[in-house]
């Protein structure tokens, strides 16, 4: 038995997949099918029960990927206490990004955080909130930026930007000439969204069911651009992040409003383990990043 068997372990765990496991710890299925056989025949006794149509844990099984996590959790801070024998900021530093965050955020903060620490080796890893903070949990990742909602709570976290949403409509749009509505005027209309899982759509949900809102659920959107490009095409409006927003008020037949009384927002955080040797470091990457962000907020032009 070998640290790499108890990541195979934990990625069959997550994944319940043999293939997408096998993906994820980057070996073939034939490899990580033989290690968990393997390790099984090691400790005597079965861990899953295998059918054809999905993986099962034993009871055994669970119990055992829990002290799986444990270990690698304990591997990860002997890793992280190591590192600090040398230059804090340098190295390689795993973080998880949300998709409604890494392709609008990046842009804005990679150049300076490269600019800071040209020895650190940034690797950067996007999914939804639920697999990064279980990621996080089994020490695969340093740390991640995402929205914070209750499931961070168990977490370290570092405030780095509120981030407000606003209102997209396509350009016929009754309001498509305004440069502002109040959320009290949604009462009524019917809203795209996201798809289960996107922490977004939790955000924007509740905010529109304060004032009044409704959600259209005969669409929910994969990502942002498709939920961009219904907009422009005339099936609805939604909200989308400041980040993701082109600072014309007008682009490719889609209208952006500022949303006021109140203005719907996401608190952006960063999060990593509680009792990481390197949290000074997560908090150095937290500074420059609200540095960062707080400089691009003051200039940013009011759409």
């Amino acid at each position: 038995m070998n640290i790499r068997d108890l990541e195979y372990l934990v990625a069959l765990s997550e994944h319940n997949h043999f293939r997408r496991a096998a993906d994820a710890c980057h070996v073939s299925q034939p490899t990580l099918s033989g290690q968990i056989r393997k390790l099984e025949d090691e400790l005597g006794v079965m861990l899953l029960e295998r059918t054809s149509r999905k993986v099962l844990f034993t009871q055994q099984g669970m119990l055992l990927v829990d002290q799986a996590r444990t270990i690698l959790r304990e591997v990860k801070i002997l890793e992280e206490m190591a590192s600090l024998q040398g230059e804090s900021m340098a190295g390689p530093l795993h973080i998880g990004l949300i998709p409604t965050i890494a392709p609008y955020l990046l842009p804005h903060i990679i150049p300076e955080l490269h600019r800071l620490w040209p020895k650190l080796e940034m690797y950067l890893h996007e999914a939804q909130t639920h697999q990064l903070l279980a990621q996080l949990d089994s020490g695969k990742l340093d740390c991640a930026i995402l929205a914070r909602v209750k499931e961070t709570g168990s977490f370290i976290e570092e405030p780095l930007f509120n981030e407000p949403m606003k209102l997209a409509i396509y350009d016929e749009h009754p309001w498509a000439s305004r440069q502002e509505v109040e959320m009290h005027e949604l009462a009524g209309e019917k809203l795209l969204m996201l798809e289960d899982g996107h922490c977004l759509r939790d955000q924007a949900m509740g905010f529109c069911f304060q004032a009044g809102a409704r959600e259209d659920t005969h669409f929910r959107a994969t990502s942002m651009e498709t939920l961009r490009n219904m907009v422009a095409a005339g099936s609805g409006i939604t909200l989308l992040p400041d980040l993701a927003i082109p600072p014309e008020h007008k682009r490719d037949g889609v209208c952006y409003l500022s949303c006021t009384n109140p203005e719907p927002f996401r608190e952006v955080i960063l999060v990593y383990r509680p009792g990481s040797p390197l949290r000074s470091r997560y908090s150095q990457l937290a500074e420059a990043i609200r540095a960062k962000m707080s400089a691009y907020y003051q200039q940013e032009p009011a759409v």
